[in-house]
């Protein structure tokens, strides 16, 4: 991970305020900055935070939980959220360095030695503190990362955006048709002989069953939620910021660009919608419904985010905190899971009581209701988050892979 310090280009979206000063209308060159963008990714990554940290999660609400199988909650928005910005982001960062003639080679080797970094981070996430190599979990968030910013990155490069659209239609299309007409080995035809979207029965799972042994899989079950099959439509959802990467890097943020920014995240809402019908909305397998419905929410929060933001002349100091998540998003999602998986592991001496539960208590005893409790821990956990990121932003350091 690399260090920036004052860097007169940081990481997309990044704006180099000085903090307490108004945030000014961006100076769009091509367009490489996007303040909006960083405001999205912060508050992204804030909620992602929030949803992870539940001091109880037998209390938490369900709409800050993921679904257990079929469904859409804020919680099950976020991920599909933060790739569709892996996809904005990357347009406009390689956009930028094209345009300084910088090779296509050197960019690959740079995108596989990221992706390799981030890769690794996730394995670092899913072993800390203890690191038991017989049971690590192979997949994870930040390896789904890796993998759709590498095939982002790669298509980008080398495709026209019509066949990146086309590429996008054929993925939602054919994951659906793998899930809902191709015979899961050993179980029977999906809707036919077994249910349609078993949570055992389906494609996905029957694969990460016959590549990994159960204990390398989520909580050593029978499937993983960022298992390889699942990642292709996550893929999908990265494309869609791919293709509103070039819309924007083509149009520059105006008025114009966030109305079509608009309409198309409204028809992404009802075609994801609508498929839901036939193709329920599922995180766990990453349905194209899903894809559909996620994506348009992301669009219609960047378009509205475009105009308050980037078209306002002024950023509110309301978003202050977002942008100082957002230019520092990888390095605060990975000091919260590093310091709840400390909190969830070390005891107090001669106790059986985690950390996590000695700091949870004391708010559990003074407020009545168990689920505001537990609302409560996961917001404090998020403060102590941004304390860190303050501190970078502060000191204009951005923390970039």
């Amino acid at each position: 991970m690399d260090t920036y310090i004052k860097s007169p280009e940081p990481s997309i979206g990044t704006t180099g305020e000085t903090p307490g000063e108004e945030l000014p209308r961006p100076a769009i060159s091509g367009p490489s900055r996007l303040q909006s963008l960083d405001v999205m990714r912060g508050i992204t990554v804030a909620v992602m935070i929030l949803v992870n940290t539940s001091g109880d999660g037998s209390h938490t609400y369900p709409i800050l939980a993921h679904s257990h199988w079929n469904g859409c909650t804020l919680a099950d928005i976020v991920f599909p959220c933060f790739l569709f910005m892996v996809g904005v982001s990357s347009v406009l960062s390689l956009s930028g360095r094209l345009r300084r003639g910088v090779p296509r080679a050197i960019l690959i080797r740079q995108a596989l030695q990221r992706t390799a970094i981030i890769f690794g981070l996730g394995l670092v996430i899913n072993g800390f503190p203890t690191f038991p190599l017989h049971t690590l979990r192979i997949f994870g968030v930040l390896q789904r990362i890796a993998i759709c910013y590498l095939a982002a990155t790669l298509l980008f490069l080398w495709s026209r955006t019509r066949t990146l659209a086309l590429l996008f239609l054929a993925i939602l299309v054919g994951y659906w048709i793998l899930l809902r007409w191709v015979r899961v080995p050993g179980m029977g035809i999906p809707g036919s002989t077994i249910p349609f979207l078993d949570p055992h029965a389906n494609l996905p799972a029957w694969l990460d069953r016959h590549l990994l042994p159960a204990r390398h899989l989520y909580h050593q079950g029978f499937y993983d939620p960022e298992g390889l099959l699942s990642t292709i439509p996550s893929i999908a959802s990265t494309l869609l910021g791919t293709l509103t990467g070039i819309w924007i890097r083509r149009k520059e943020p105006t008025s114009t660009t966030a109305r079509a920014i608009l309409v198309a995240g409204i028809v992404c809402l009802a075609v994801g919608l609508l498929w839901s019908n036939w193709f329920p909305l599922n995180k766990r397998l990453w349905t194209s419904s899903f894809v559909l419905w996620t994506g348009g929410i992301s669009l219609v929060a960047l378009s509205i985010l475009i105009w308050l933001v980037d078209l306002g002349g002024k950023a509110s100091r309301v978003v202050y905190p977002a942008i100082v998540f957002g230019t520092n998003a990888l390095a605060a999602y990975i000091f919260s899971e590093l310091l709840a998986a400390l909190l969830g592991t070390l005891r107090l001496p001669g106790s059986t009581t985690s950390l996590q539960r000695w700091f949870y208590h004391p708010l559990a005893a003074v407020i009545p209701n168990p689920s505001v409790a537990a609302l409560v821990y996961a917001i404090l956990f998020v403060g102590v988050c941004f304390l860190p990121v303050l501190i970078l932003y502060r000191k204009q350091i951005f923390l970039k892979v």
